[in-house]
């Protein structure tokens, strides 16, 4: 390239390489500007710096919203947001037809009123995987209480890895999401399931007795967790602090839920406000790390508006908390009657490794760091008693404890980064990576964004040197005549 442009040594030639430096001088300042503005705080870098769905909100940057800005959460009223570009499977009547899953890979089917449906599952002797499921009725259909969907994962002799997960409708009697989840766990302490093989996901319908016939749209989020690095206990944890924190006070910040797992608002520790309509679910996500706890409750407002009804629904609403596989750690369900209510979910342990080992489903499920989903339903018959208009939910949200190190996984989870919160997590990834201990709990994930600051800054003044370092090379060749 030099000798290219020393070819021609006189004033055409120099003027040639002085318009050539100069669109390189455009091109080097085009470098610099995009390095500084994939820094943090702009939008591009906020686009990418977290494996989940979007950048945790905060209080501080969302708290000047007025509520008239945005009067409702979305809208639609109940339809469920399916994972964007979602690949089709079709579930088999038997298992020699069954289609494979793909740890990692969301996937979206359908779930007939009668029969099981079979999907296939290709595993290795080394990985814990897990299978939710979730099914989605029309929102126009009649359902009971007890009518709900169940998961399990099988291996090839028609043997259950773990206890089948059911979900049922609940006293709402109100057509929602229903997310069961089913898991091929290894543990010294099981002799089923623990080798490599073809194994299968079983979904099916159950207790359906007075619904209308036809399917409901399903989802199936597989998730591949890696086995430890190093071997730890193998027993739960005999104690740690169950009282109850005092949830956060002061103004609330305005926020809009997503409309399923994969669009779900991300959270940090703080009071959130948004609306929801009859027959509604909202989906938020929070992180919470190693060692941490999470706490949420819900306030309903009082309704302004009446219906030709008794004026009470049992089960009007449904607060519930899934786990980064999306399993259920928690739910509670509060009835209305009009008038502001309030619900809490129970006291959580910490997030540990070693809780998969208890038998409490609350235990169990807090075996992970990464997104912990809250979930809210407010039953399609409150709209029948008191008005479709939009009733006023207050999220309250607390996250407590430092973070501690994880346990450290000895490969890659599939999705990348699942068990991670921010973008460099704590010790939770494959061998290699950092192991890092520092961050405060109360921000809820603040620490997070520090490293993101730290690597964003540390890659854009590298970026910078780089370039100058070039020019001055080329500088002092265009000077020697070069």
């Amino acid at each position: 390239m030099d000798g290219r442009r020393s070819s021609g040594a006189g004033t055409e030639g120099w003027r040639g390489m002085g318009r050539r430096t100069a669109w390189w001088r455009l091109a080097v300042v085009g470098i610099v500007l995009g390095a500084v503005a994939g820094a943090p705080g702009s939008p591009g870098f906020a686009a990418s710096a977290s494996p989940f769905t979007s950048p945790p909100a905060t209080p501080s940057t969302l708290g000047s919203a007025s509520s008239s800005a945005s009067p409702s959460s979305s809208a639609t009223t109940s339809s469920y947001d399916f994972a964007e570009g979602s690949p089709s499977v079709t579930g088999a009547a038997d298992t020699a037809d069954a289609e494979s899953l793909e740890p990692g890979t969301t996937y979206r089917s359908s779930l007939p009123s009668d029969g099981k449906v079979y999907y296939r599952l290709q595993l290795d002797g080394t990985s814990t995987v897990y299978v939710a499921a979730t099914a989605v009725p029309p929102t126009d259909l009649a359902v009971t209480p007890t009518e709900g969907v169940r998961v399990s994962v099988q291996d090839a002799d028609g043997r259950s890895c773990s206890a089948a997960d059911t979900a049922s409708i609940g006293a709402g009697r109100s057509p929602r999401p229903l997310t069961v989840w089913g898991a091929r766990q290894l543990s010294p302490s099981r002799s089923l399931c623990q080798g490599a093989g073809t194994y299968y996901v079983v979904v099916e319908r159950v207790l359906r007795t007075e619904s209308s016939p036809g399917d409901w749209d399903l989802e199936l989020a597989p998730v591949l967790e890696p086995r430890l690095r190093k071997a730890g206990s193998t027993s739960a944890p005999e104690a740690w602090d169950s009282a109850t924190p005092s949830p956060p006070a002061g103004a609330a910040a305005r926020v809009r839920g997503g409309g399923g797992f994969g669009s779900a608002t991300a959270l940090e520790q703080g009071v959130w406000r948004d609306d929801v309509r009859p027959g509604q679910t909202l989906f938020y996500e929070v992180p919470v790390d190693w060692g941490q706890q999470v706490y949420a409750s819900a306030d309903l407002s009082s309704s302004s508006g009446g219906g030709a009804g008794g004026g009470f629904v049992p089960g009007g609403v449904n607060l519930a908390l899934y786990n980064p596989v999306r399993g259920l750690v928690d739910a509670t369900s509060i009835s209305y009657n009009g008038s502001q209510k309030s619900g809490a979910l129970a006291a959580l342990p910490p997030v540990g490794y070693d809780n998969r080992y208890a038998v409490s489903d609350r235990v169990n499920g807090m075996r992970f760091a990464g997104a912990y989903y809250l979930v809210v339903h407010l039953a399609a018959r409150v709209g029948e008693e008191f008005g479709d208009g939009p009733v006023g939910l207050m999220l309250r949200v607390r996250v407590k404890g430092e973070p501690t190190v994880g346990p450290g996984y000895a490969g890659q989870s599939e999705p990348s980064g699942i068990f991670q919160v921010g973008l460099l997590g704590r010790g939770s990834g494959a061998a290699g990576e950092a192991d890092s201990s520092d961050g405060d709990g109360g921000r809820g994930g603040g620490d997070a964004g520090m490293r993101l600051v730290a690597v964003g800054g540390i890659g854009a003044g590298t970026v910078v040197l780089v370039v100058l370092g070039v020019w001055v090379v080329v500088g002092r060749r265009r000077a020697a005549g070069v």
